[in-house]
C-alpha cells in the first residue's frame, strides 16, 4: 500500500466514524490541533479537539457534513462539504432557535506517517454559521 493509499484509508475511516457519530477521535493524534479560521477558536489535544467537533455537530447543532469532495495526498487531505442541520443550543452567544442551516465549508488536514490526523484547519464554517443564524 502506498502512502497516499494509506492516507486515503485513514481519511475515509475517520469521515465514516465522524458521520456516524462514532469513534472518530481514534484517528486523531495525541497532539492534534484544530483551528476554525477567522473565528479565533482553536483546540489542542485529542480530547479537546474531539470535544469541540462533537459540540458543534451534536450539541450546538444536530448536524452532519454532506461531503462534496475529498482530495488526499501523502500527508495531507482537503474536503469540501456542507454543514447541514438544526441549531439546538447556544453557539457563539446566539441562543438556540431551532433554525435550520446549510453552510458550505472546507477542512484541510495534516496527516502523520502513522495514519493519524495531526491538524485540522476549518475554513468558512464559523463565519457561515454566524451569518446563517443572524441573517
Amino acid at each position: 500500500m502506498t502512502v497516499v493509499d494509506s492516507s486515503r484509508s485513514t481519511m475515509e475511516s475517520y469521515l465514516q466514524a465522524l458521520l456516524t457519530r462514532g469513534g472518530f477521535a481514534d484517528y486523531l493524534s495525541d497532539d492534534v490541533a484544530l483551528e476554525i479560521i477567522g473565528s479565533g477558536q482553536s483546540a489542542h489535544g485529542r480530547a479537546e479537539v474531539a470535544g469541540l467537533i462533537r459540540y458543534v455537530h451534536e450539541e450546538a447543532f444536530d448536524a452532519t457534513a454532506k461531503l462534496k469532495s475529498l482530495v488526499v495526498e501523502s500527508h495531507s487531505a482537503a474536503l469540501e462539504a456542507d454543514f447541514v442541520g438544526r441549531h439546538t443550543a447556544e453557539f457563539a452567544g446566539i441562543p438556540a432557535a431551532g433554525r435550520r442551516v446549510r453552510v458550505p465549508y472546507s477542512v484541510h488536514y495534516d496527516l502523520t506517517t502513522g495514519g493519524q490526523v495531526s491538524a485540522l484547519r476549518i475554513y468558512g464554517l464559523g463565519d457561515g454559521l454566524f451569518h446563517a443564524l443572524t441573517a
